[in-house]
This record gives structure tokens, sequence and C-alpha cells, in this order.
């Protein structure tokens, strides 16, 4: 049941929950492609070493737990018992693992839509970059309790489209372009309870060269 789950997972997202070879390969921790202090002032040194080590941390160990348990698992119904924990633990390090390539220092083009194939699909679908910022933040903001604010290419219709998931939940209906977390634990040290100014701020640190390479993948 597990490994029919993953193979239906777009592939950027079944990379990154590709199912363990054995028990002695578990998944793993992912190194930042940047400093823990890279991304400031916009997100804190001490909001990213929290973030990394702590809380993607923990979706890994219970991801690893997860799937040892449903390997032992001597029935269906305890296979069973074990979904929102895989899908939980699971949707947080998938979502982690794009999460850290989704940002960018500002020294390395952080923030920099510049033109191309992700600029020009963003107009078209919501009129300007500008407008469709502030339709990503007001949706974003509008989650209840936790989740992840997302620009999505739907396939079917082969537009972008805002979409947002709730608690760790991966993006499933669209491929992944770009991902905010909206979780406390990705702003409260900084922004408190202000999400808006965390919503703003993040745009100067999101990778679009890295979302662009994700839109080509989808589109191919």
């Amino acid at each position: 049941m597990l490994s029919i789950a993953k193979s239906a997972l777009r592939p950027s997202l079944a990379r990154a929950f590709a199912a363990p070879a054995s028990s002695a390969s578990l998944h793993t921790l992912p190194d930042l492609p940047y400093a823990y202090n890279a991304l400031e002032p916009y997100i804190s040194e001490d909001i990213m070493k929290l973030h990394h080590t702590k809380h993607h941390q923990t979706y890994v160990n219970g991801l690893n737990a997860a799937e040892q348990s449903y390997a032992k698992a001597p029935s269906v119904r305890d296979q069973i018992a074990l979904q929102s924990a895989l899908k939980f633990n699971g949707g947080g390090h998938i979502n982690h693992t794009l999460f850290w390539k989704n940002l960018s220092p500002v020294n390395a083009d952080g923030g920099k839509l510049t033109d191309g194939p992700l600029k020009k699909a963003i107009e078209r679908d919501f009129g300007s970059v500008e407008t469709f910022k502030k339709s990503f933040n007001a949706a974003t903001a509008a989650i209840q309790g936790s989740g992840w604010g997302w620009l999505g290419y739907n396939s079917a219709s082969k537009t972008l489209e805002i979409v947002t998931t709730a608690n760790q939940d991966p993006l499933l209906s669209h491929t992944p372009i770009i991902g905010v977390d909206i979780w406390e634990h990705a702003f409260y040290l900084q922004y408190k309870n202000v999400k808006p100014d965390y919503l703003n701020a993040i745009w100067n640190v999101i990778n679009f060269k890295e979302a662009e390479q994700r839109l080509a993948e989808a589109t191919k």
C-alpha cells in the first residue's frame, strides 16, 4: 500500500520521499544549501537552526519509525493504523526538503525573478507578479492553524494556481513550484504572530531559479 502511494507522487515529490532500500538505508536530514545566517535579515539564524535541526529532523525520525513499523506490521489493520503517522511525517519531510531549496540568499539571486518562462506564466495567469504575490500572501495568511501556501502547476489546465494544504499535507493535486511554510515555527521567533510581515519578507529570499526549474520539469 505504501509503495503504491509513493509511486503516485509527482517526480519531484517521489525523489524526496523515496522508500529506503533496507533497514540500514533510512531517510536522512538533507544539508542546507546555504549557511544558517544566510537568509538574514528576512529569516533569522535562530529560526533556521531550530527549523532545520529540530523540526525537520523530527519529521525524518518520525517517518523512519513509521516506515519501520509499517514493514513489521502483522496485519492490514495495523498498517492502516500507521497511515496518519506516515502522512504527517512523510509530508513534513517532503515539504521541508522542497522548502530549503525554495530559498536563497539575496547575494545568490534570492528574490530575483528575471524574464523567462516562470515570469511569463505568472503574468499570464495572475496579471502581474505583484498581483500574484498579494493573492498568494492573502490565501496563505488565511490558513486556519498550520499549513502551507503553494504556487502549483495544474497539469490538466496547464496553468499556475495558488493552493493551500493543511498541517504537513504534501501538495499532490498540483506540481509544487513554490511552497511557503506557515507553521509558527517558521516565523514566530522573529515575526511573532504577524503572518503578513513574514509573508512579505520571504519574497526577498525566494529562489525563483529553482522554481523555474520545477516549472520546466512539470511542463516537459
